[in-house]
C-alpha cells in the first residue's frame, strides 16, 4: 500500500477530533443536532487550522444515517462515500481555479437538482478569489438558496470578501493552535504512528509549525523521514549580538546562517518571529507560543534586550523585509541592518538618537560616569574670571546679562552636555524683580572698591546701570518707560544721578519722579537711591569717577550720529527697535546739511567705482 502523509491519515472525522477549535466545534454540533442549520457558512483562519475537514464533517453529519449527539457515525455508506470522494451530496469547488462567472452559473443549475441524500453541501475553497461578476452571480443563490442545499465558504483573508456575501453567511473564524495543545497532538501521532523522533525532532516540528496543525504534522513526516531535525538558523547567536550591541558576532551568525543554507529572507523573517516572542515575553508571557524549553530562553533574551531596543529592531528588520523582494542583493540589506542595530551612531534616524540617549541615561542612573557616554557628576564650577577695574559699565551689563540667559537655559531643561558645560562657566541666573532684595549669589558682580556709593548706603552707580534695562524699566508704566530710557546713571558729586540728553528731556523726566522711585523702591527695598536728574552734555559728564583714563571705544567717545548722544541699543549691543509709544522732543531734532544729500545716481556711481553710465536709447 502506497505511504499516505501523516496530515492526510490523522485528519479529523469527527467534530471531536478537531483540535484547537472549540468555540466552531460547539456552534457546528449543536446547530446538527438541533436541526438548526443555516444555509450558509463562512470559514475564515490561518491554513491547516482545519476548515476544509471542518466543512466535510457537516457534510457527513448532515447525510449520516445514524448520527449520534451531532456527530456522524463515520461507519454508513454516505459517510464513507463523503470521505473517500464520492458522494454525489457534497461538491467541493477550489475558487482560486474556478473564479469565472461560467463556473458559478454551472454551480447554481446543479444546485436545483435534487439528491439522492438529505443535504446537498457545496464547498467553495478559497472564495476569496473569485471575481467580482462570479460574486455578484452567487448573490441571490446564497441568500435564498433551496431548501436542500447549504453553501459552506473558506478563505484565508476574509477581508477580500465582498461584505455583500458576508453578511449573508454565519461567519466563524478559526484559530491557530496554542503551543501546548499542539505539542500535545504532535507526541499523540508519533505515539499512534509508532514514529522515531527525538525531543529535538518535536521541538523542530513545533517550530517549523508556527500553530498550523498541518504544518505540524508535514514537518513531523519530514523528520521522521529523515530521522534528524532540520538545521536551525543559529537565531540566538543573532539575538545575543543585538543585545551585547556586537557587530561582529551578529554579522557572524548571519555568515553561518547563509552558508548553511538558509536564504535571507527566512532568516529575517524567523528572526523577526524570535523577537517577537521576547516582546510578548515582556508585555504579555501568555501569549508566546513556545515550548516549555524554549520559552524561558526567549524571555531572558526580552529582558536583557529591553522593550525600546526589541521593537526598534523589529521596525528596522520588517523594513528589510519589504525591501528584499526589490534588492539584487539581499545579504547586503541584512548585514547593514545588523549594523545599524548593534551601532547607534551609525544610524542617523529619530530612533537610533532615541535609542543613544537611553543608553545615557541608564550608564548616568548606574553611576558610570564618562565610560558609560554620560557624567555622572557635574563638573565643579570655577570661579568667574575677575573684571578689569577699567570695565565700562555697559561691558558689565552684558555680561551679567549672558549669565543671566546661561542660567536661564539650565534651569529650563537644556539637554545634559549642555548644562554642564554651562555650570563650568556661568553663575546663577538673577533673581527676577521681586519686593525682596535679590540674593547675593544672583546680583550683579560687586562694585569695584573706586566706585563711590549712593546716599545713606543706597545702590552704587553700577548696580544701578546693570539693574536698569533688564528690571527696572520693565516695570515702569509704558509713557514713563519712553522717556526715562534715553537716560544713563552716573555719578555727580551729590551722588548717583540720572543724566538725560537735554533740558527739555529733564524736566519731561521730573514729571516721572515719582513712577521711577516706586520702581527702585520695589527693587532695592530698604536702601532706594535718591532720584536726581541731570543735563548729559553730550557725554561731558564721565562714566564713573577717573582713577585712570575713562573706557572709551576705539573709534572715539561714544556719541550717536551728528555729536548727539549714543543710540540706544539692546543687550547683545544691537540697536534697539524704537519704542512706538516713545514721545519725540522737537529741540531733538537738528536738520541735515544740505551738502550730505546726494542723488540717486551719485549714489550709485559711489557704490560702484569706475561704473560706466550708459543710455537705454
Amino acid at each position: 500500500m502506497a505511504h499516505q502523509s501523516l496530515y492526510r491519515r490523522y485528519r479529523p472525522r469527527r467534530f471531536g477530533e478537531l483540535r484547537g477549535q472549540d468555540h466552531v466545534v460547539r456552534v457546528l454540533r449543536n446547530a446538527v443536532r438541533d436541526d438548526r442549520v443555516g444555509h450558509a457558512y463562512l470559514f475564515s483562519g490561518p491554513r491547516g487550522t482545519g476548515k476544509t475537514s471542518s466543512a466535510r464533517i457537516l457534510a457527513k453529519a448532515l447525510n449520516c444515517e445514524r448520527p449520534v449527539d451531532g456527530e456522524p457515525c463515520c461507519e454508513c455508506d454516505s459517510c464513507l462515500a463523503v470521505e473517500a470522494g464520492t458522494s454525489f451530496d457534497v461538491h467541493e469547488l477550489d475558487a482560486a481555479s474556478n473564479n469565472g462567472v461560467d463556473d458559478i452559473r454551472e454551480l447554481i443549475e446543479r444546485a436545483s437538482l435534487g439528491t439522492a441524500g438529505r443535504r446537498k453541501v457545496y464547498i467553495l475553497d478559497e472564495v476569496h478569489m473569485l471575481s467580482r461578476a462570479a460574486e455578484s452571480a452567487l448573490l441571490k443563490t446564497l441568500e435564498e438558496p433551496p431548501a436542500h442545499v447549504v453553501f459552506v465558504l473558506a478563505t484565508t483573508d476574509p477581508q477580500k470578501v465582498s461584505a455583500t456575501i458576508r453578511s449573508r453567511t454565519q461567519h466563524l473564524e478559526f484559530h491557530l493552535l496554542p503551543a501546548d495543545e499542539l505539542e500535545a497532538h504532535v507526541r499523540w501521532v508519533v505515539a499512534d504512528a509508532g514514529l522515531d523522533v527525538t525531543e529535538e525532532g518535536i521541538e523542530a516540528v513545533m517550530h517549523l509549525a508556527g500553530g498550523s496543525a498541518r504544518d505540524a504534522l508535514s514537518a513531523l513526516d519530514q523528520i521522521a523521514a529523515g530521522g534528524v531535525a532540520p538545521e536551525l538558523v543559529p537565531l540566538d547567536d543573532l539575538v545575543e549580538g543585538l543585545i551585547e550591541a556586537d557587530a561582529g558576532r551578529a554579522l557572524s551568525a548571519v555568515a553561518a546562517a547563509v552558508q548553511g543554507g538558509r536564504d535571507v529572507r527566512s532568516i529575517t523573517e524567523e528572526l523577526i518571529a524570535q523577537l517577537r516572542d521576547g516582546f510578548l515575553s515582556i508585555v504579555a508571557p501568555e501569549l508566546v507560543q513556545l515550548p516549555d524549553r524554549r520559552r524561558p530562553i526567549v524571555s531572558a533574551q526580552g529582558e536583557r534586550l529591553g522593550l525600546p531596543a526589541t521593537v526598534r529592531a523589529m521596525e528596522v528588520l520588517g523594513d528589510v523585509a519589504v525591501e528584499l523582494r526589490h534588492t539584487p542583493d539581499p545579504r547586503v540589506l541584512l548585514d547593514v541592518a545588523m549594523v545599524r542595530l548593534t551601532r547607534a551612531e551609525t544610524d542617523s534616524s529619530p530612533d537610533a538618537l532615541v535609542t543613544r540617549l537611553e543608553r545615557l541615561e541608564r550608564a548616568v542612573a548606574s553611576g558610570a560616569g564618562s565610560s558609560g557616554g554620560g557624567a555622572a557628576v557635574a563638573p565643579p564650577t570655577p570661579a568667574p574670571p575677575p573684571e578689569p577695574a577699567a570695565a565700562a559699565p555697559g561691558d558689565r551689563a552684558l555680561r551679567a546679562g549672558g549669565r543671566a540667559r546661561l542660567g536661564s537655559a539650565i534651569s529650563g531643561g537644556a539637554p545634559p552636555q549642555v548644562a554642564e558645560a554651562a555650570t563650568a562657566t556661568a553663575q546663577p541666573a538673577p533673581v527676577p524683580p521681586t519686593p525682596a532684595p535679590p540674593a547675593p549669589a544672583a546680583a550683579a558682580p560687586a562694585a569695584p572698591e573706586s566706585a563711590p556709593s549712593g546716599p545713606a548706603g543706597g545702590p552704587s552707580r553700577d548696580e544701578l546701570t546693570l539693574a536698569w534695562a533688564d528690571q527696572i524699566l520693565p516695570g515702569l508704566p509704558r509713557a514713563a518707560r519712553a522717556v526715562l530710557a534715553a537716560g544713563r546713571w552716573v555719578d555727580t558729586p551729590d551722588g548717583v544721578a540720572l543724566a538725560v540728553p537735554n533740558e527739555p528731556h529733564r524736566v519731561r523726566s521730573e514729571q516721572h519722579r515719582s513712577e521711577l522711585e516706586a520702581a527702585l523702591a520695589r527693587q532695592f527695598g530698604d536702601r532706594p537711591p535718591a532720584v536726581t536728574f541731570v543735563v548729559d552734555d553730550d557725554g561731558a559728564i564721565p562714566s564713573r569717577p577717573t582713577d585712570g583714563p575713562p573706557s572709551v571705544p576705539s573709534g572715539g567717545p561714544a556719541t550717536g550720529p551728528r555729536g548727539g548722544p549714543p543710540p540706544r541699543t539692546d543687550r547683545g549691543g544691537a540697536p534697539s527697535a524704537p519704542d512706538l509709544d516713545e514721545a519725540i522732543d522737537p529741540a531733538d531734532l537738528v536738520d541735515a546739511a544740505p551738502d550730505d544729500y546726494l542723488a540717486p545716481l551719485d549714489r550709485l556711481t559711489q557704490a560702484f567705482p569706475g561704473a560706466e553710465l550708459l543710455d537705454e536709447s
